[in-house]
C-alpha cells in the first residue's frame, strides 16, 4: 500500500454532516446502517428485503429512500414495515423534471447522503431504541441485489479482523444472455457502489461521499490516501437481479465511465489500455470508442475535477504501479510459456 498523504481538507461537496456530533458505539458489537436509494424497483425490492432479513448478522437499521418510483416500490416497502422492524421508508424530495442520467447527475448518492442525515439526526430510530444512532459502518445497497444469508456476518469479521479495512464488499454476479450466471468484473482494489459498505473510522475521515459522478472512485481514492485497505471478497457473492441493459444503455454506461476517468485524473496512457479491454466487452468495438468518447467529451466541456493535488498526485502514482505491476506480470507469464 502506497504511503498515505498527509491529511487535506475533506473534499468539497462531501457529507460534512458525519462529523463529530456522530455518537460512539456503547458496545463491541457491529451495528451496520443500511441505506439503499431506489426507484423503479418494484421487481425485485421484496426479494432484496427478505434477504436482508435472513440474515445471519442482521442490520440495526435500513432506510430505503424512494425516488419518485412510477411503479409500487414505496407501497411495497411500507407494507414490509410490519415484517422488518428495522426498516424505515422515506421519500426523496420531489425534484424539477428533465434529469436524463440520474447516474451522471448523482441523483442516487445524493438521496443515499439525505437519508444518511436522517439517520444521524432521526432520535427514534426503528423500535430497537437509541442504540440505532451508534452505527459502526454504513452500507450502501441497490434495489436490485441480494445478499446471502451469511453476507453482513462474514463482511463484518473481515472488518473485525482488519482495522485498516475501510471499504469493502463482495462481488455482483447476473443472468447471462445465453443462460447461467456471470460475474460482473472489477479491480481487486475496487468495491462495486451497488453494495458498498464503509467502516465508521474510514466515512469520518474521507468527510463523507460526494455527491458527483466518479463518487464510488473518489471516495475509495481518499480512503486509501488516508491509509485504509479498499477490497472486494470473490466469497461473498450476491446477485444483481435487474436485467440487462440494451445495449444503447450500455453505450451510455461506458460513456459514464469514460467521464468518470477524466474526472479523478486517469491519464491518457491509461484511459487508452482501459478503452481497449473495454472494447472487448458487448457492443464489441463500439463499447471502447463510448468510453473514449466519454473522457474526451468531459475534457472538451471542461468537467469539473477533482481539485485536491494531494488526490491527483496519489491517483497518477497508484495508476503507476498498478501499469508497472500488470507490466511484470506480463513478462512473467511469457517466460512461463516459454
Amino acid at each position: 500500500m502506497d504511503r498515505p498523504e498527509p491529511a487535506t481538507p475533506a473534499p468539497a461537496g462531501a457529507l460534512a454532516r458525519v462529523g463529530e456530533r456522530w455518537p460512539k458505539p456503547h458496545c463491541d458489537e457491529p451495528q451496520v446502517l443500511v441505506v439503499s436509494p431506489v426507484r423503479n424497483e418494484g421487481a425485485h425490492i421484496a426479494r432484496v428485503a427478505r434477504a436482508l432479513a435472513a440474515q445471519e448478522r442482521l442490520p440495526a437499521r435500513w432506510i430505503a429512500i424512494d425516488d419518485g418510483s412510477g411503479d409500487d416500490t414505496f407501497e411495497q416497502l411500507s407494507a414490509l414495515r410490519a415484517e422488518l422492524p428495522f426498516l424505515t421508508v422515506l421519500r426523496a424530495p420531489v425534484r424539477a423534471p428533465g434529469a436524463r442520467d440520474r447516474l451522471a447527475e448523482a441523483v442516487e448518492i445524493r438521496n443515499f447522503n439525505l437519508a444518511l442525515d436522517h439517520a444521524l439526526t432521526d432520535p427514534s430510530g426503528p423500535p430497537r431504541g437509541p442504540i440505532s444512532l451508534h452505527y459502526t459502518h454504513v452500507m450502501k445497497l441497490d434495489g436490485d441485489v441480494e445478499l446471502p444469508p451469511h453476507y453482513l456476518r462474514v463482511l463484518m469479521e473481515r472488518f473485525a479482523a482488519d482495522a485498516r479495512l475501510g471499504i469493502a464488499g463482495g462481488v455482483l454476479v447476473e443472468r447471462a444472455r445465453g443462460g447461467g450466471m456471470r460475474a460482473i468484473g472489477i479491480p481487486r482494489h475496487h468495491v462495486h457502489g451497488a453494495l458498498k459498505c464503509w467502516s465508521r473510522a474510514c466515512l469520518q475521515e474521507i468527510g463523507g461521499v460526494e455527491e458527483r459522478l466518479g463518487w464510488d472512485t473518489i471516495d475509495e481514492t481518499y480512503a486509501r490516501m488516508r491509509g485504509f485497505g479498499t477490497e472486494r471478497f470473490a466469497d461473498l457473492v450476491c446477485v444483481h437481479h435487474r436485467a440487462l441493459a440494451s445495449a444503447d444503455g450500455a453505450l451510455r454506461g461506458h460513456a459514464r465511465h469514460g467521464a468518470c476517468a477524466y474526472i479523478t485524473h486517469y491519464g491518457p496512457v491509461w484511459v487508452a489500455l482501459r478503452a481497449l479491454k473495454v472494447a472487448g466487452r458487448p457492443p464489441r468495438g463500439l463499447s471502447g470508442a463510448a468510453f473514449l468518447y466519454g473522457y474526451v467529451r468531459a475534457g472538451a466541456r471542461r468537467v469539473e475535477r477533482v481539485r485536491d493535488p494531494a488526490y491527483r498526485r496519489f491517483t497518477r502514482r497508484e495508476l503507476r504501479g498498478r501499469m508497472r505491476r500488470a507490466v511484470l506480470r506480463g513478462r512473467m507469464r511469457r517466460a512461463v510459456l516459454r
